[in-house]
């Protein structure tokens, strides 16, 4: 029998993505950084803050965040695992109303503000149109996620950034996939003093053909893309009923599964 598995797209076999919070003003600066090395981050915007101090506005949520990923951080960031049902399901919605009425498109995920959640939270989401929900609690790994309503990041970026960099770009052996997940605050780089460790660590990462720099929701979609394929039994052919293309390591050889269409292998 043959043996498939899963890649990245153009069959790669990591990817990058980065998480942060708040809309501080000091994404201007991390967009920045991030655009001038070819990464993708994802935003958590509180939308019931925006146009507060040091905090975004509106207008400027439509431009700064374009070829990114802005996502929800509920309306004003309570510590929600001590708020009854019904105020969860307004921060949650209301927030996703504001920021789909400013960016134009689905708001599908959320990093849970505080790091506060709970099973009976995570249970609550995906009725509430969440496909995904970041916490603060780190793995220090580059594994696939169990749970993407309890995503753990790789690390925090003041937690042993560079290192952690180094060991993802080692990183070599194609059996496995490789994910490297960055959470944080923006402001924190000027809280710190440490905006050179974001300028050294995207010089670093950026620019490399076997990495796939993507946003939250993108590895999301992906992964559902790969899990909702359709083989045979004999795995001679198989049907992609997502509109999005999947690539396969086939045997060794890579394999694309365009959106719509059924192949054989």
């Amino acid at each position: 029998m043959i043996k498939i598995m899963m890649c990245f797209p153009e069959g790669r076999h990591k990817a990058l993505t980065l998480s942060y919070d708040d809309g501080r003003f000091a994404d201007r600066r991390l967009v920045d950084i991030l655009n001038r090395h070819g990464i993708k981050g994802t935003f958590h915007i509180n939308s019931g803050l925006l146009g507060t101090p040091d905090r975004v506005g509106v207008e400027e949520v439509r431009t700064l965040y374009v070829g990114h990923e802005v996502s929800a951080h509920t309306l004003t960031h309570p510590t929600i695992a001590r708020c009854p049902n019904e105020q969860i399901v307004h921060e949650v919605m209301e927030d996703r109303r504001n920021l789909e009425r400013i960016v134009g498109y689905t708001v599908r995920g959320m990093s849970y503000p505080n790091g506060s959640y709970s099973r009976r939270i995570k249970e609550m989401l995906p009725g509430l149109g969440i496909d995904y929900a970041r916490v603060v609690a780190s793995s220090g790994h580059f594994g696939m996620p169990d749970d993407f309503l309890e995503w753990q990041p790789t690390c925090h970026h003041n937690r042993d950034l560079m290192k952690h960099a180094e060991t993802f770009v080692s990183m070599h052996k194609k059996q496995y996939l490789y994910l490297m997940n960055v959470w944080g605050h923006s402001y924190e780089f000027d809280n710190d003093h440490n905006w050179e460790l974001m300028e050294q660590f995207c010089s670093y990462v950026g620019g490399k053909a076997e990495i796939w720099y993507c946003t939250n929701i993108e590895l999301v979609d992906y992964t559902k893309a790969f899990e909702g394929l359709r083989f045979a039994a004999g795995l001679d052919f198989v049907y992609n009923p997502s509109a999005l293309s999947v690539w396969l390591d086939v045997d060794g050889q890579i394999v694309e599964v365009k959106g719509g269409e059924q192949i054989k292998l």
